[in-house]
């Protein structure tokens, strides 16, 4: 067995691009995913999960990204209007408050 304390080697995670993943898609359905996957380097579950993802939102992989950049943009814009409506909710309290 392995002690704990010997070097362990950093997984590094590649990124990869919507074009490619659809292009490796492309070539996949082409010529199957097995073969794909050892030309380009890849895993077989890799393609898999894409392909299953494409599926799934019946989207290409650009307009996911795309749609989730406006997603996250719509949910700080939300979150800062809520913040608004509380200060201007004490604000109103304040005012409500005071003699005339």
């Amino acid at each position: 067995m392995k002690a704990q304390n010997e070097s362990k080697i950093p997984v590094v995670r590649n990124k990869y691009t919507a074009q490619f993943k659809e292009q490796a898609l492309e070539r996949a359905d082409k010529d199957g995913i097995p073969k794909a996957a050892k030309d380009l380097g890849l895993a077989e579950s890799m393609l898999y999960n894409w392909r299953a993802k494409r599926r799934q939102t019946g989207q290409p992989f650009e307009d996911q990204k795309l749609q989730q950049a406006e997603m996250a943009r719509l949910k700080r814009e939300n979150t800062r209007l809520e913040e608004e409506v509380a200060f201007l909710k004490k604000a109103a309290a304040y005012f409500a408050k005071q003699p005339k």
